[in-house]
């Protein structure tokens, strides 16, 4: 059954459900690559498609011979180039259909499917260091994350797994600890990892004044 014509072109609802996923899909790629170099990668790539694309329109036969070759190899080689950014895609995806699953789960089943209840009296130890932290302009960074997220990697920093308080918090950020100088991770409701190197952000748009804590804050959310 078709919806309506344009020319010779017959449209059905399929079509048009067919367009909206693709822009959709487009639309997250854009999201997930603006302000990085893969982006600007990506649009030389385009750039390099519709030259190829124009030469072999032309018939320049050897100019369709080379670029043909590339185009033929191109989605390997891109892998492989943007495999940190295909993988957090990849999780992208995963994430929101595994958040809206439980949504689903939690809307029809209750309590049974409930995420665990946030301890206040944690959230105001973090908060009263924070605050304190912030007088003293002690620099810190605290990721509340979970044990399957891939900027866990335990070589790369110190397991504590120690209860949160207004103390242990500031003492570990002290400038004068051997431990300060990384991430903080946080993991149900726990200190689970202290001087944690965390992926730093490739975006070119961050003003020069950023350092690499401010730039491992925004990677961290990248991954």
């Amino acid at each position: 059954m078709y919806l309506f014509e344009v020319g010779f072109i017959n449209i059905r609802l399929l079509d048009i459900l067919d367009i909206l996923i693709v822009a959709y899909f487009f639309y997250l790629i854009y999201r997930l690559l603006k302000g990085t170099v893969a982006f600007n990668i990506i649009l030389g790539v385009i750039v390099l498609y519709i030259f190829w694309w124009v030469v072999n329109l032309l018939q320049m036969r050897l100019l369709v011979l080379l670029l043909g070759k590339f185009v033929a190899f191109g989605v390997i080689i891109l892998i492989i180039i943007f495999q940190p950014e295909v993988r957090k895609f990849l999780l992208y995806l995963g994430n929101s259909t595994l958040k809206g699953r439980l949504t689903f789960l939690n809307k029809y089943f209750n309590k049974s499917f409930r995420l665990p209840s946030v301890n206040l009296d944690k959230v105001n130890e973090i908060k009263r260091a924070l605050i304190d932290m912030g007088k003293d302009k002690t620099g810190a960074l605290i990721v509340f994350t979970s044990h399957n997220d891939p900027i866990i990697n335990e070589k790369n920093g110190t397991l504590i797994n120690g209860e949160i308080s207004e103390e242990l918090i500031e003492s570990i950020f002290n400038k004068n600890s051997p431990l300060h100088d990384g991430a903080m991770l946080i993991i149900d409701q726990k200190i689970y990892m202290v001087g944690a190197i965390l992926p730093v952000s490739s975006r070119e748009d961050m003003p020069k004044k950023y350092g690499t804590r401010h730039r491992a804050a925004i990677g961290a959310t990248e991954v």
